[in-house]
């Protein structure tokens, strides 16, 4: 059996852009993909802290180190440009991959610079 397992989150991203007018996707800064290891093209679930709304799409590598946050597409009329959102990549795995895998959290600010990369966040954890 497989298991589908959060292996990846950018936490409290700050949406820079909301493009309608593009085909789909997200666009997210390359540096923030490859300390999350969420990859290019890979299916991802947006959180919009802000509304609520929740979208899945898949993702575009944005310029490295812009901060860049874009929601491109029919996903741009579900937020709006400040909003803050979280970002969660998923992966398949094994069950014994799945007891022992930790995920890559990384924690931004609100100009989407990276501020901490950790594992797996704890129960009632706030942040």
């Amino acid at each position: 059996m497989l298991y589908n397992m959060f292996h990846g989150k950018i936490h409290r991203a700050t949406v820079t852009e909301a493009n309608l007018e593009y085909m789909g996707s997200i666009t997210i800064d390359s540096h923030l993909l490859e300390l999350s290891g969420i990859l290019p093209g890979e299916r991802v679930q947006i959180v919009d802290n802000n509304n609520g709304n929740r979208l899945e799409t898949y993702v575009i590598a944005g310029e490295y180190d812009s901060g860049v946050i874009c929601l491109n597409g029919a996903a741009a009329r579900k937020v709006l440009v400040g909003d803050t959102i979280i970002i969660i990549g998923y992966a398949m795995m094994d069950e014994k991959e799945a007891k022992t895998f930790e995920p890559k959290v990384v924690m931004v600010d609100e100009k989407n610079r990276p501020i901490n990369v950790r594992g797996t966040e704890k129960e009632r954890e706030i942040g």
